[in-house]
């Protein structure tokens, strides 16, 4: 029986995905001088399309165990192998950077203050609404 829905777990992978693209566009940043290097990038609808092929069936390790209609699937970080932005090779254009940065902070508040409203609301249950 899941109690509160899958609103929690999937605003969890909401979090999940923003900080590993945050991560991403960090390391990007910080190698912007790096001759050679290509820029990375997260992409959570690529590993998805890739995983739905397969079964989505959970592990089970008894048949007595539930089946779960999916399992947890975790954003997909890859290099943009054929760019190159600069004559030295460096392929991390800081505009681009600057602006997924200013968006993935635009995304991650709004799960965050998706996620406060939810627990907002499970407190006000919990104290009867007083």
């Amino acid at each position: 029986m899941n109690l509160f829905g899958n609103t929690i777990q999937s605003l969890e992978r909401g979090l999940d995905y923003s900080a590993t693209k945050g991560k991403t566009i960090a390391q990007n940043i910080a190698n912007i001088d790096t001759p050679n290097y290509k820029a990375k990038d997260v992409s959570f609808k690529e590993v998805f399309s890739n995983v739905q092929a397969k079964n989505l069936g959970a592990y089970r390790t008894d048949a007595r165990h539930i089946d779960f209609k999916s399992r947890s699937i975790e954003p997909g970080v890859f290099n943009y192998s054929n760019f190159r932005y600069r004559h030295d090779g460096n392929g991390v254009d800081m505009d681009k950077e600057q602006s997924s940065l200013a968006a993935n902070q635009i995304y991650y508040n709004a799960v965050v203050d998706r996620l406060n409203g939810k627990f907002s609301t499970l407190q006000n249950v919990i104290k009867g609404g007083r």
